[in-house]
């Protein structure tokens, strides 16, 4: 009896289980939602809008950098009161 276990269970993971588990995720994988026409139009539309704020701000930094040389843009990832200086916090309040 031990025999058969040793036997069946190793092809019985061959044959039917691990056929079912790659088909459960192929037919998962081709059900899932997927990017229309729409969508990308619009992702195509929020990238160049994106570009151009980005042109613009470089614009408005080498603009400020002209007209005041002491001045350092920061960085560009970080925005808010706690990317600035504790300067800023000791004049806020």
């Amino acid at each position: 009896m031990e025999d058969f276990f040793t036997i069946a269970v190793p092809i019985t993971s061959i044959f039917i289980a691990l056929p079912w588990l790659i088909l459960h995720y192929v037919t998962k994988w081709k059900t899932a939602p997927k990017i229309t026409q729409e969508d990308e139009g619009l992702l195509d539309e929020l990238y160049s809008l994106s570009r151009r704020l980005e042109d613009r701000l470089t614009t408005v930094e080498r603009i400020v950098a002209a007209d005041n040389p002491d001045w350092k843009p920061g960085p560009s990832h970080i925005s808010g009161p706690s990317a600035q200086s504790d300067d800023y916090l000791s004049r806020r309040n």
